[in-house]
């Protein structure tokens, strides 16, 4: 199959992931069009609308005639214009995958999005379990990590000269992931706990640099809003203890599509309980390390790539 992916900015780097993926897993072929570039993650880009001459036009052309599948990710659909280039006019006989991931717009108007996939008998794909609530004809496509890349192996030891203890947290939105209740129980541990502790907050910061700061820490918080990130998978994979709020619905979700009965991630859905959980993790190594080698295990045998990318090609 001829996949082309379309999308105004990528989502968590998620669109080249997955791109990545068809190609070194599957016998498809997969490319990828963004139109913008939001916060300063310097994802890795295939074709990026403001880096092209008027030869690129040519290209997404050729692309949009000879793709089987185009998927839509975020807001993106076939109305939109590519520079000169309107999408509409090379759609006929074409599959239409429209891939949500939490876009604000779309979380205040699910019924309008339900109502548009619904006339148009579209597919729809959501990027985690809590969105399934909003659309509940859609399907889970979870997100993917590259587990076997460098950057998301867990360091030999991640903080060797054991002078600090790392807390990591890396919001896209402060306001949306607990930031400050996060800083509040890092504040009450430094008081209450000798040993020297640090609270790395990675913001505004290429994804790459975000990735080589979260090997160096002892300890990641998602946040505790119920689901989790691509910022739990990254840590999952590096080997780290994960602290995220997941509620039953999410895990329920989880379990079923992995097949485990437990999860590696440490439950934390209040500041009281995060408070419980990180002060255990600094005070008890071996509570550290099991949980960070649960960590790895989870992403390598139920997580990886190749079933991510298969479950993605049979929705196609």
């Amino acid at each position: 199959m001829n996949i082309l992916m379309i999308t105004q900015n990528d989502p968590a780097g998620m669109a080249i992931a997955f791109t990545n993926a068809i190609n070194r897993y599957t016998e498809h072929s997969c490319r990828l069009i963004t139109t913008e570039t939001r916060y300063n993650f310097d994802y890795q880009k295939d074709i990026h609308l403001p880096d092209i001459g008027e030869d690129g036009f040519d290209e997404i052309r050729d692309l949009l005639s000879q793709a089987e599948i185009i998927h839509f990710h975020l807001l993106a659909d076939e109305n939109m214009e590519l520079g000169p280039v309107r999408i509409k006019e090379f759609v006929k006989g074409k599959m239409l995958i429209h891939h949500h991931h939490g876009h604000p717009h779309f979380r205040a108007n699910p019924e309008y999005y339900r109502e548009k996939y619904k006339k148009l008998r579209r597919k729809v794909l959501v990027s985690t379990p809590d969105l399934l609530q909003l659309v509940p004809e859609a399907v889970w496509q979870p997100n993917i990590v590259p587990v076997d890349d460098p950057l998301y192996l867990p360091l030999p030891c991640s903080n060797k000269n054991n002078e600090r203890f790392i807390i990591a947290h890396s919001p896209t939105r402060k306001e949306l992931k607990n930031t400050e209740e996060i800083i509040q129980v890092f504040g009450i541990l430094q008081e209450k706990l000798s040993q020297k502790l640090k609270l790395d907050i990675i913001e505004n910061t290429p994804h790459r640099e975000c990735l080589r700061r979260k090997q160096q820490c002892d300890v990641f918080c998602d946040h505790m809003q119920g689901y989790f990130g691509v910022s739990s998978l990254e840590a999952l994979s590096q080997g780290k203890p994960v602290i995220a709020g997941l509620d039953e619905w999410n895990i329920s979700c989880i379990k079923e599509f992995t097949g485990c009965d437990k999860l590696p991630w440490l439950i934390a859905r209040d500041a009281d309980s995060l408070e419980r959980i990180l002060k255990k993790l600094c005070q008890e190594k071996i509570f550290r390390t099991v949980t960070g080698k649960a960590s790895r295990r989870f992403m390598e045998q139920s997580w990886n790539t190749s079933k991510i990318v298969d479950h993605l090609i049979g929705q196609y």
